[in-house]
């Protein structure tokens, strides 16, 4: 059974086991979060939610906390000498799909 949920602003299609990786999500190592899901695909059998589906639900282990890679992006004016160098690393979470219901 597959999923495709919302989560940080982006749509996800998900199966269970997968790990995915989502913006910083408050919570501990092991604790469980729950998405809603918008479409569920189970074989042949599509479900497409108005905007989710009622009673689905897809939850997911917190695996780890961390950073992801640094971003560097420059501005930079000619003819005057002006360069600037700005580095960014956003939080993110490592998520594992545990289960996906139908509710």
């Amino acid at each position: 059974m597959e999923a495709i949920v919302r989560a940080d602003g982006r749509q996800l299609r998900l199966v269970e086991g997968q790990e995915f990786e989502v913006g910083r999500v408050d919570g501990d190592l092991g604790d469980t979060v729950s998405y809603e899901v918008l479409m569920l695909l189970d074989g042949a059998d599509v479900t497409v939610g108005t905007p989710v589906v009622e009673g689905a639900s897809l939850k997911a282990r917190i695996a780890q906390h961390g950073r992801a890679p640094k971003i560097r992006f420059m501005k930079y004016k000619n003819k005057v000498r002006y360069r600037r160098t700005f580095g960014h690393r956003q939080y993110v979470t490592r998520l594992v799909v545990e289960s996906i219901s139908k509710g």
